[in-house]
C-alpha cells in the first residue's frame, strides 16, 4: 500500500512539472477585440483614434512572472481616427508613414517592482518602443492577468488559457519624428496611449 501511495505521488509530481513552466501566448486575436487608444489633448484640439491590428506573442510563467518576455506589434495602418482627413495626414510620411513604416513595435527589456497577487501581477515593464524607425527606451505600468483555462470561454470550444494585458504610458510626439512642427496648441507633444490585449496560450 506505502509503496503504491509513492508511485501515484510521484505520478502527480510529474504531472503537475509538465503543466508548470512558461508559455507562449498569441496575441493575434481571432475575435478583432484587442485594442489600442490614443489621445492628444491640446488646448485647441483633441486626438482620439484607436488601433486593432495587434499581434506578438508574450513568453509568460505563473511561477516566474518577473521573468516575462516578449513582442507586442501594432499595423500602423490600422490606426484610426474618425475625421477622413485626419486619418489621411495620420497615415501619410509627415506623420506615421504607414508605407515606409509598417509597424509600431514594444520589445520587453525586463520587469520591475513586480507584484503578485492571486492572478494578477503588477509591474514597471521597461522595453524598446519602436515608431516610425525610431528606438525609445521606456517604462511602462502595466497589470498581467493570468487566467487558467479561461481560453473557451473567449474562443469557443478552444482549450487553454489568457493571460489579458493592460497598460496606460505617455510618449512624446516629437521623439520619433511625428510631424514635429506641428503647433502644439493644436496637436498636443504628449501622446497617451492606452493597451487592452488578451493573449491565448491553446492546449490539444
Amino acid at each position: 500500500m506505502k509503496t503504491i501511495l509513492c508511485i501515484l505521488t510521484a505520478l502527480v509530481s510529474l504531472a503537475t512539472a509538465a503543466l508548470a513552466g512558461p508559455q507562449t501566448f498569441d496575441f493575434k486575436d481571432p475575435k478583432g477585440v484587442n485594442n489600442a487608444v490614443f489621445k492628444l489633448d491640446a488646448t485647441l484640439e483633441s486626438i482620439n483614434g484607436s488601433a486593432n491590428g495587434i499581434s506578438g506573442t508574450i513568453i509568460f510563467d505563473p511561477e516566474n512572472p518577473a521573468a516575462t518576455k516578449g513582442r507586442i506589434v501594432v499595423a500602423t495602418a490600422s490606426l484610426h481616427v474618425p475625421n477622413p482627413m485626419m486619418k489621411q495626414h495620420l497615415h501619410s510620411a509627415l506623420w506615421l508613414d504607414v508605407a515606409k513604416y509598417p509597424e509600431i513595435v514594444f520589445e520587453t527589456l525586463e520587469l520591475k517592482n513586480v507584484k503578485t497577487t492571486g492572478d494578477t501581477t503588477t509591474a514597471d515593464v521597461a522595453g524598446k518602443f519602436t515608431v516610425k524607425g525610431v528606438t525609445q527606451t521606456i517604462t511602462a505600468p502595466a497589470k498581467l492577468t493570468y487566467l487558467k483555462d479561461k481560453l473557451g470561454q473567449r474562443v469557443p470550444n478552444q482549450k487553454g488559457d489568457l493571460i489579458v494585458i493592460r497598460a496606460t504610458f505617455t510618449i512624446k510626439r516629437t521623439d520619433y519624428g511625428i510631424n514635429p512642427s506641428a503647433p502644439q496648441d493644436k496637436v498636443a507633444d504628449e501622446i497617451n496611449l492606452t493597451l487592452s490585449i488578451a493573449g491565448a496560450a491553446p492546449r490539444p
